[in-house]
Parts: structure tokens; C-alpha cells; sequence
């Protein structure tokens, strides 16, 4: 069915034209007239940020004015054609606002997944929602969905402090924060909406500057940065509107719910705010939780085992340890594999296999804890646009890291928990496109499969590779030589003694 036009979008188009109109008049003065004194009654003193902040906005506001106004005049919902299917529920089922509609239509989406197709008809109404649900199987859409229906439906009337924002995502690691903020964009693309992501890790002085820049419609934030932000009283979490709460049980490993706590308690009671809490699993503690900050939630539950079982094509090769190398460098390079999610259990693995594949020809980068963020965000990129063929990475990446087109991920080392398997594998297949897994079982690994077999109820396909397949290759390049930590520590310190006048003990130098 066709979906109709609705009051906020003359509001949004109105809104439109007066900023376009606003910014002529502004660039054709000359500079004498009597805007100069109105300028300063807006301004604050002492917060020159915000004045420079404004200036840099300007030019993005307009262009966004100018793309929304030609999308109102020149796209239709009716465009978008998508056949009715049985079972199946599509996002003309909804009375989603032309932009929204217009974005998913950009984005490829036709048919619900079946956690959008279940909670978005009680989000859309205002309801709190508790579910079990993990990345890839849509929510992140369903919930984006929601807020951007609930600001483009209901629009705010005058003006609004900066660093208050309507709604409120938090997220607990910087890459899910950064996805969220990512795929927040995508959907509000053509509605004129700001998003903002605020995490630990980054310039804080950056973030503070987009804070203060103007009114911000969605945060997505980190626990800790969000709080630091809140003692600085550059965030009031006031009027937020809706509020998401995402991965909870990986905060509450992570130690993050006192911190949750305090900024929950910083927002609306909950009978004056819409709150979505969603986690992997559904522990006693989170189903507390989730009492304890939701109103009557309805209950969604997408099993983890369900989207590995259904999506994802899960092999594993018995070898010896000695054989995983080969048969990782065979598997990518005879099958042509053009993006590769790679894991491993701890860094001085990531680092060394990340090293080999180099050494072979393979263009690789790594992903680690112990890589700066600023390098993981650059890297993640890069990947995604396809600039890096292998990723090689710790858990830092089993979580919230959407990769469009990346279908196959491989375990060169199984997980201890079987839980992580399910999320490494999560990477791919994900939203319904089907997957493949390769998981290699050593010597050690291959007394986890049990647990993961029963985590998930279901045998995993185990089977011995071809022996073409175990064929080590020739490097392209020389191994390199690294000294190390102790040499390079030893040398610096007799450089040091040397040139302070006492000799260390041994050979003359």
C-alpha cells in the first residue's frame, strides 16, 4: 500500500526553505546592517566554540535543506514497489514517514526480519520493548526506525540548547557505538536530522566542538565519554525522548551498568520516556534490569543459535597446528576471497598471523585492544570499502560490526566460550543473506566443539581437508629479523650508561 504523505513533512519542507532563505539573506549582507548586535544576544559568552560551531554548521544545513526540498518534489513512496508476500511483512505495512521511506528504500531493504516485523508495530505506538536479540538480525534498523518515525511525526517548535538531544542510544563498545551512529545516518539521511557518536578513545575536544555546535537529535554513546560529557555539562539528558539500550549483558561484563545507572537516572522517569533494552541473552540480572527501567515491555526474543543455524554455513576443518596456515592461505587465495574476517584468540596470535599473511603476499591489517582507536576506526574503513582483503582480529571485533558483502569469517582459533563463537559467526550472514564459516580444530581446539554443539543444538559439519590444500606456499617476501623488547632495552641502557662515563661490564667498547 502506498504510504501517505503526512503534516511533518510540510513542516520539514517549510523548515527547509526559511534555512535556505535565512542563509541568502546572511550571505548577501554587507556587513553594516543591524544582524551584528543579534548575533551577540544569541551568542554565550565565554563558549567560543559554540560561535564557531554554528559558522561550520551552516553550510551542511543548508545542503541538507536543499536535498530535502528536491527529494519531497521529485520522490514517492510509490516508487517503491515491493509485492505482498505471505508471511512475510513489508515497510509499507507501516506508516513510515516519505524520507524514512525513501532512505530504506536507498538501502535495498523489501521485507521485515522478524524482529523488525514483530516489535516495530508496538515501537512505532510508544511502547517499551525488552528483547533477546543479538547484531544481524535487524535490530538496530527497528529501533532507528522508531526514533527517526517518533522526531519526523512529531517535531519540535522553537529552539533547543545544544547537547540536548531527543534521543539517546548507548552502546557498549566504541565500533557499535560507531555502527549504530553510521547506520543512524543511512536512515536519516533525507529527514535533516543530526546524529552524533560519542565515545572514549577519540578527541574529546572534537566531539565537544559537534556537542556545542547546535541541537542534536540522536546521541550514540559509550558509557564513560557520555558521563565524562555530563560532569562538563556539555550533555543534559533532560529531554530525551527515547532511550536504547543495547548489548546490555556485555555492559554488565564490562562493568558498565553503575555507570548505566547514573545516566538513566540522569534522563525522564520512565513513564515519560519510550525505553528499548535489548541484550544477547536474557539473564536473571538483565530481566531485573530491564523491570526495573521499562513500562510493560513487550517481550521480543530472536534465538542467537536460530541465525547461526539459518543463515550461516558452518564447516570445520580438523588439522594439526602446524597445517592451519596453509589451509588459511589456500582457502583465501583458491577461492578468490576478496574480504575475510580472520579471529584469533589473543593479540600475539593477531599480530604474528597478520604478519605471515603479509609475508605471503596477502593484503591484511589487524584489529586488536592494543590498537589505537583512531587506527582500529581508519582500518575498519578501510576494510569495508574493500581497501583491505584480510582482517585478522581478537573479540574486539565478535561484536556490533556490521560488513556489507563479507561472506565468509574463519576461526583460526576456536573461542574458549561458546557464546563468542556464535557472535564471531554472526559477522556474516547477517539480516537474512546467507554466510559461510571456517573454523579450523587443532590438537587443543577441538575439545571446545562439544560446547559450542550444545550451545547452539546442532552437530557442526567436522572434516578433514584436502591434502592439495595443506600445501604451503612460497613467500614473496624475506622473513624480517625483529630484536627484541629485552635486546633493544639492553641496548639503549649500555648507550646510556656508556655516555654517562661508566662502562658496563664485558668487551671494551
Amino acid at each position: 500500500m502506498n504510504v501517505p504523505v503526512v503534516n511533518h513533512e510540510a513542516h520539514s519542507y517549510t523548515k527547509g526553505k526559511a534555512i535556505l532563505k535565512k542563509s541568502a539573506t546572511k550571505g548577501n549582507s554587507s556587513g553594516t546592517g543591524s544582524s551584528r548586535p543579534d548575533r551577540k544576544s544569541r551568542s554565550h559568552p565565554g563558549r567560543p566554540s559554540r560561535k564557531k560551531g554554528r559558522k561550520g554548521r551552516t553550510a551542511k544545513d543548508v545542503q541538507a535543506a536543499s536535498e530535502m526540498i528536491a527529494v519531497e518534489e521529485n520522490w514517492d513512496v510509490s516508487q517503491f514497489k515491493v509485492p505482498e508476500a505471505e508471511g512475510k511483512t513489508r515497510f509499507h505495512d507501516f506508516d513510515l514517514p516519505n524520507p524514512l521511506m525513501h532512505a530504506i528504500f536507498d538501502l535495498g531493504f523489501e521485507y521485515c526480519t522478524p524482529i523488525q516485523a514483530e516489535i516495530l508495530p508496538s515501537a512505532l505506538s510508544g511502547k517499551d520493548a525488552s528483547g533477546r536479540a543479538q547484531t544481524g538480525t535487524g535490530k538496530t534498523a527497528a529501533f532507528l526506525i522508531t526514533i527517526i518515525t517518533n522526531m519526523l511525526k512529531n517535531p519540535i517548535q522553537g529552539t533547543r540548547n545544544p547537547g540536548t538531544p531527543r534521543n539517546l542510544i548507548i552502546a557498549p563498545t566504541r565500533e557499535l557505538a560507531l555502527q549504530i551512529s553510521e547506520e543512524a545516518r543511512q536512515l536519516a539521511r533525507y529527514c535533516a536530522l543530526s546524529v552524533i557518536a560519542v565515545f572514549g578513545g577519540m578527541d574529546y575536544e572534537k566531539q565537544r566542538r559537534q556537542l556545542n555546535a547546535g541541537p542534536v537529535d540522536i546521541i550514540v554513546a559509550t558509557p564513560g565519554r557520555l558521563l565524562d560529557f555530563q560532569r562538563r555539562r556539555d550533555i543534559s539528558l533532560k529531554k530525551v525522548e527515547v532511550l536504547i539500550i543495547d548489548e546490555a549483558d556485555r555492559m554488565l561484563d564490562m562493568g558498565f551498568i553503575p555507570d548505566v545507572r547514573k545516566i538513566i537516572h540522569s534522563t525522564p522517569t520512565k513513564d515519560k520516556r519510550q525505553t528499548m533494552l535489548f541484550s544477547a541473552t536474557l539473564t536473571g540480572q538483565i530481566t531485573r534490569l530491564a523491570s526495573q527501567w521499562t513500562r510493560d515491555p513487550v517481550t521480543v526474543e530472536i534465538e542467537p543459535e536460530q541465525v547461526a543455524v539459518d543463515t550461516v554455513d558452518q564447516v570445520v576443518y580438523i588439522v594439526t597446528r602446524d597445517e592451519k596456515f596453509a589451509l588459511l592461505y589456500n582457502i583465501i587465495d583458491k577461492k578468490k576471497l576478496e574480504r575475510v574476517l580472520v579471529f584469533c584468540n589473543r593479540r600475539d596470535e593477531v599480530r604474528r598471523l597478520a604478519e605471515m599473511l603479509t609475508r605471503y603476499g596477502v593484503n591484511c591489517s589487524m584489529m586488536s585492544g592494543e590498537i589505537p582507536q583512531k587506527k582500529r576506526v581508519r582500518r575498519l574503513d578501510e576494510f569495508k570499502k574493500g581497501k583491505i582483503r584480510v582482517l585478522v582480529a581478537t573479540d574486539v571485533a565478535g561484536r556490533g560490526i556490521h560488513i556489507e558483502g563479507m561472506d565468509h569469517v574463519i576461526n583460526f582459533t576456536l573461542p574458549l566460550d561458546p557464546e563468542d563463537y556464535v557472535h564471531r559467526i554472526g559477522r556474516t550472514g547477517r539480516a537474512g543473506a546467507m554466510g559461510t564459516s571456517v573454523s579450523f580444530a587443532d590438537e587443543k581446539a577441538s575439545f571446545y566443539i562439544p560446547a559450542i554443539e550444545e550451545f547452539m543444538g546442532r552437530e557442526l559439519n567436522c572434516t578433514r581437508p584436502e591434502d592439495s590444500w595443506l600445501t604451503m606456499p612460497k613467500p614473496v617476501f624475506s622473513e624480517k629479523r625483529h630484536r627484541t623488547r629485552s635486546k633493544r632495552k639492553t641496548t639503549h641502557t649500555t648507550r646510556k650508561r656508556s655516555s654517562s662515563g661508566s662502562r658496563p661490564q664485558g668487551r671494551r667498547p
